[in-house]
């Protein structure tokens, strides 16, 4: 019979033929035993707020698989990228963490013992250490603004996380790395995938080349959709991909890869409630196996980037639940299959169509909704400025213009052709825009289309999406009241009826924080203000038979459309 590692092992060969399929995280013992991890983390507590070694301030809520990043204006690590030398310090390790490893080492021993695979566990990858030292908005747009600089930020990144693994590795000598960096949503990357080639696949390059000449067996963490740069990830020598999402279609992937890459994930967050009953978990985990266990070199597993579930039910569910397809099935021999060709969608193919129109041929509103899609700013400005000069409403400039430029960025943003840092760029542009336009507007009596209260419910630290949703909607002619994260439902309620708002729109990421949807409902409705208001919710682990399940009104899956179905509802 093969031991855990040895099964995983099999699955790293092209032809392998393991015995049976893996429960989750079984091969891998997760040594956090060390002195980097208790300098570098030891005081991050469920339910603290604290700052890092890098001096970022960390929020860790309660029922929460992880701690996140808190970057405000206050707070940010670097507020200029341009002096980021003057701001950003690494850690120093040799100082701090070069004695005390005799429990790792331990506990490398033990791995051994239980014929499990000793594993090093590297949090805050390189993009997701720029994001925590600026926050996300500025490293997305500073990729555009200031590359240089960036360049050498990203480098310097790379410089200490090579460093970090030669002081784990020279003393502990771990078989595998689990190293994480998030580099998309559920259905779409942050950026072109140009564009992550540029900034981020070099540095990686770099780093992964160091892990293979020690030796060691890489496992990539991001539970994102990757389709786009999967092949990149292979040539940079990822072997196991961990987190994968249900939404970068798992079949179709193993198809494509051949065995050249371990797919580690499966089951994703939406299971991992409290009120998810056992029989519940038992069908989605069944189901998930059966659709993606016979396409071989698979480990099915919660996408989170390290052992357990949130609530501790789950866990021993999802695993019996894997023992019992082991019981019933073997792993078949792997037997690649060409995926069928994808069509383009009719979306693609209407932007397709918008964009091609040649500016030079273009009306100038047309050219104004060029310019801001591309996210000139000074041009936008100066087409908005001859426009006026021209004797167009600004409001004819506003809506047919700049809102129409907003709209096709939407439609390619759906479609998965542009992304998050063109649409912050884009924003930005926007926002100069209904600047100059603003007195030209209140002269013309004119008034925004409606008023929306948004946030990110409680419990829930996330702002990502919550941002995207606020870009879009007042790039649509909505005013929009941003109330943060860790938003109550009072808090919703109160301002709806005190700031006289039309929609109260709620975002989760946590399966956690979903019932406060619920709440918001209920409260609006003591608060007798449920008929004037409508409720608008979303985020990855809602769907539309949640929506309707808590009496909401409308569910969207994206910014885009987020602000569309707004506009809709109050037509």
């Amino acid at each position: 019979m093969m031991t855990p590692a040895e099964i995983f092992l099999e699955m790293l060969k092209p032809d392998g033929q393991p015995e049976r399929q893996l429960r989750q995280y079984e091969a891998l013992y997760v040594m956090f035993e060390n002195p980097i991890d208790a300098y570098l983390m030891g005081n991050r507590r469920p339910g603290t707020t604290s700052v890092d070694r890098w001096g970022t301030t960390i929020l860790f809520p309660e029922n929460s698989p992880g701690a996140m990043p808190h970057i405000t204006e206050e707070n940010k690590v670097c507020p200029d990228v341009t002096r980021w030398r003057e701001f950003v310090h690494a850690p120093d390790l040799k100082a701090n963490c070069s004695e005390g490893w005799e429990a790792a080492v331990e506990a490398a021993q033990r791995a051994r013992e239980q014929g499990k695979l000793s594993t090093m566990l590297m949090g805050t990858g390189i993009f997701e250490q720029c994001h925590f030292l600026m926050g996300f908005e500025d490293t997305l747009t500073n990729l555009y603004e200031h590359p240089r600089e960036m360049h050498e930020l990203i480098d310097y990144i790379t410089d200490y996380r090579i460093g970090y693994a030669k002081m784990y590795i020279d003393r502990v000598h771990p078989d595998v790395v689990l190293s994480h960096d998030d580099w998309g949503t559920k259905d779409a990357l942050f950026m072109k995938p140009e564009m992550w080639r540029e900034f981020f696949k070099e540095p990686y390059r770099r780093f992964y080349d160091y892990l293979k000449s020690r030796g060691v067996i890489i496992i990539h963490h991001a539970d994102s959709y990757l389709v786009p740069i999967v092949e990149d990830m292979v040539e940079l020598g990822i072997q196991v991909w961990q987190g994968v999402l249900p939404e970068n279609n798992i079949p179709a992937l193993q198809r494509q890869l051949k065995g050249r890459m371990v797919l580690m994930g499966g089951v994703g967050a939406a299971i991992d409630r409290a009120d998810a009953s056992e029989n519940e978990i038992h069908d989605y985990v069944m189901e998930m196996l059966e659709e993606n266990c016979p396409g071989g070199h698979f480990i099915p597993s919660i996408t989170y980037g390290a052992p357990g579930t949130v609530f501790p039910h789950v866990n021993p569910v999802i695993n019996s639940t894997i023992d019992q397809y082991n019981s019933i099935l073997h792993v078949p021999s792997f037997r690649p299959v060409e995926p069928p060709h994808r069509a383009v969608s009719s979306v693609v193919r209407e932007t397709e169509a918008k964009i091609g129109v040649v500016e030079a041929d273009a009306s100038l509103l047309e050219r104004i909704a060029a310019a801001l899609r591309k996210g000139q700013k000074k041009r936008v400005l100066k087409l908005c400025q001859e426009a006026l000069d021209g004797g167009i409403a600004a409001q004819t400039i506003l809506s047919e213009g700049l809102v129409a430029g907003m709209v096709l960025l939407g439609e390619e943003f759906s479609a998965n052709r542009a992304f998050v840092p063109e649409m912050l760029i884009s924003a930005r542009c926007m926002t100069a825009a209904t600047e100059l336009l603003k007195p030209q507007l209140v002269g013309e009596g004119q008034k925004a289309v409606g008023r929306v209260c948004l946030g990110t419910v409680r419990g829930d630290m996330h702002d990502i999406g919550k941002n995207l949703v606020k870009i879009m909607m007042e790039g649509s002619g909505l005013e929009v009241i941003d109330l943060g994260v860790d938003v109550s439902a009072e808090t919703f309620v109160s301002t709806a009826r005190e700031q006289c708002c039309d929609i109260i729109a709620c975002s989760a990421l946590l399966t956690t924080t979903m019932p406060e949807m619920r709440r918001v409902v209920e409260l609006a409705k003591e608060a007798g203000i449920r008929e004037q208001v409508k409720i608008m919710v979303g985020g990855a682990p809602i769907s539309q038979s949640f929506c309707q399940e808590i009496g909401a009104d409308v569910y969207t899956a994206d910014a885009a459309s987020a602000a569309k179905a707004a506009v809709a509802l109050l037509a």
